[in-house]
């Protein structure tokens, strides 16, 4: 079972669920191996960033529009957005530093970020 910090995203709520901030969408569906296989991986990103960013799942089988419309052929795929729009995408499985890398990389230029 997904971590509580783990968003659940349908057809109906992603456009408003991704809309603000850095949010990281795991495309998967129930009979995917390798699904289950990065499950606990993005539990623990939904940990790590808790609070900076959004992570959330969206499963396939059940919201067909949505993987439509980003041309989502493979699961697992992780879609990242930023402010809304599209900004990275990882088909298959990956190390749970890369996909931390990422996250970090498009926090790291978010507009609300103050240098000193």
């Amino acid at each position: 079972m997904a971590s509580e910090k783990v968003k659940t995203f349908t057809d109906n709520n992603f456009d408003d669920e991704t809309s603000k901030g850095v949010v990281l969408v795991d495309f998967w569906a129930e009979w995917c191996g390798p699904c289950r296989r990065l499950a606990p991986t993005v539990d623990a990103l939904a940990s790590e960033f808790d609070g900076r960013a959004t992570v959330a799942k969206l499963n396939v089988d059940e919201n067909p529009n949505i993987p439509g419309r980003f041309a989502v052929r493979g699961i697992p795929t992780l879609l990242l957005f930023k402010e809304g729009q599209l900004a990275e995408t990882i088909v298959g499985l990956r190390a749970k530093e890369d996909i931390a890398q990422m996250i970090e990389r498009h926090l790291a230029t978010e507009p609300s970020s103050k240098r000193a």
